[in-house]
Parts: C-alpha cells; structure tokens; sequence
C-alpha cells in the first residue's frame, strides 16, 4: 500500500530553525521528525510518495530512493498552493487506495492500522480547545459530513489530525479554494461526503508540531509513539 507524506511547507512558525532544513527534518531525539514517522508505519505501508518543495533536497539526500525496504517516489510542489493541490500533484503515481499524512505531525502505528481498513476515512483526536484546529462534524450515520476550520464553539470536539485514507474518486472533484490561491485537502474530502461514505476513526495518540514549543514537547513524549 501507498503512503503520500506532505512535506513541502516551509515551516514559518518554526523561526530561524527552518532557515537552513525543512521542518519535516528537523530532529527529535537525533533524528529527523520524518525518520520518526517512517519507523512507525505498518507493514502493509510498502511504498512511500514524498511531495516536497522549500528545500527538499535535504528529504531526497536522507532518504533515496528506499529506506528500509520501502521504496521511495519524489513529487515536486514548486507552487505551495495548499494541501489538496498538493495531493493532485501525485495522482499519476497512485494507486486505487493510498494513505496521506501531514509531513511534521506524530501519529501511532495502531492508528494508521485502524486507518487503512477503510476505503475513505479520516482521523480525529479529541482536544480541549476547538478553535486552534480543523473540528469534524458528523451525520447522524456517524460519517463525515464536514470539516470546520477553527469553529468558535461546536459540540464535536474532534480535530482534523491530517491523516486520511482515501481513493482516486477523490481526483473526479473539484479542489475547494481556501483563499490566497491555496487549495484545501480537508474541503475538498468535505465536499466528497455528499456522495461517498468517509469513516471517522480516533485517534489514541498524535502530536502536531506546528512551532519550537511543540518540537521541544516532543522530545518528552516521542517514546509514546515507538
């Protein structure tokens, strides 16, 4: 099975840390946050799909073209125009069923087993305060119906951890504009829940590193995840 890590932002919020690397590889316990990731998928992960963009090349010279024993595909988002054109970057490297996660964020192996049963699903974490996350919301079948970006109050309090499983259909619609010439993979799977079924599935554990704080937190409790 396929993988799609996203990993060609350029970690702004991450200050002078990502001047010279990628945020992607900036190191946890000595190793690269992306190296953390690949160390705890699941054997049925057999290929991995790299999108990279601001300094990618310290992603291609770390890994090749395999690492440990997963072969490894690079694809180049030369314009960062949000995450669901990102993905369509790919299309023609993909398979019928993929996985996709975000490039910087922790996420436990028994969750990403959960994840590829599934046809459609995306993962959720429950947190303490909505409004610094993309919330799911879900019909009465228990399926996806949206995905709310940094809702003021909601009753759900599942946050969009970025990690997706999902087929070609998602290629048949349109990509759903966000502002400022990006596109948004989270709005684009939103709008495919009018006409496909996408599991929700949550989380035990996950850790999204979006500043030096959160890097420093993972440090602490990068051992949860191994």
């Amino acid at each position: 099975m396929q993988l799609v890590i996203l990993a060609s932002g350029k970690g702004k919020r991450m200050g002078d840390l990502t001047k010279t690397v990628p945020k992607p590889m900036l190191k946890i316990k000595g190793k690269p946050i992306l190296e953390h990731k690949l160390n705890a998928l699941p054997k049925e992960i057999d290929e991995i799909v790299f999108v990279i963009g601001y300094k990618g090349e310290f992603i291609m010279n770390h890994f090749k073209r395999n690492f440990n024993g997963r072969k490894i595909i690079y694809v180049f988002q030369r314009n960062l125009n949000g995450t669901g054109a990102a993905l369509h970057l790919a299309k023609n490297v993909l398979q019928d069923r993929f996985l996709v996660m975000m490039g910087d964020d922790l996420y436990h192996k028994r969750d990403i087993k959960k994840m590829i049963k599934h046809d459609l699903a995306v993962l959720g974490y429950e947190v303490e305060d909505i409004t610094q996350f993309g919330i799911i919301r879900s019909d009465k079948r228990g399926f996806l119906s949206d995905i709310v970006e940094k809702p003021k109050r909601s009753e759900s309090r599942l946050a969009n951890t970025g990690l997706y499983m999902l087929n070609k259909n998602f290629f048949d619609h349109d990509l759903v504009s966000i502002g400022g010439g990006e596109f948004g993979l989270p709005q684009t799977l939103s709008s495919m829940a009018a006409k496909h079924k996408v599991k929700i599935e949550k989380a035990s554990l996950w850790h999204p590193i979006g500043n030096q704080e959160d890097l420093k937190k993972a440090e602490e409790i990068i051992h949860k995840f191994i």
